[in-house]
């Protein structure tokens, strides 16, 4: 019983707003001013310059060793002295 009763309140409130609706938007007419704009046709060419330079890329076993190993770095200080 209380499931149709919350059933037909919602019903009852989405007809009561969509009669609402409708009722102010025939009191209202707004006119909408229009405007024509040209349509613009040049377009830009860009050159585009390419280098023939060739490089050689070295490729090391380990992805990062250099950086990984000076990361590593410790000293005498860095050791947990015992009290």
């Amino acid at each position: 019983m209380k499931a149709i009763l919350t059933l037909l309140f919602v019903l009852f409130i989405g007809v009561a707003a969509q009669a609402q609706s409708s009722v102010v938007d025939i009191k209202e007419e707004v006119k909408v001013e229009t405007m024509v704009m040209g349509i613009v046709t040049t377009t830009q060419t860009k050159e585009v310059v390419t280098e023939k330079n060739t490089e050689v890329a070295r490729l090391y076993k380990f992805k990062n060793s250099r950086i990984k190993k000076a990361l590593k770095f410790t000293t005498k200080r860095n050791k947990a002295k015992m009290a």
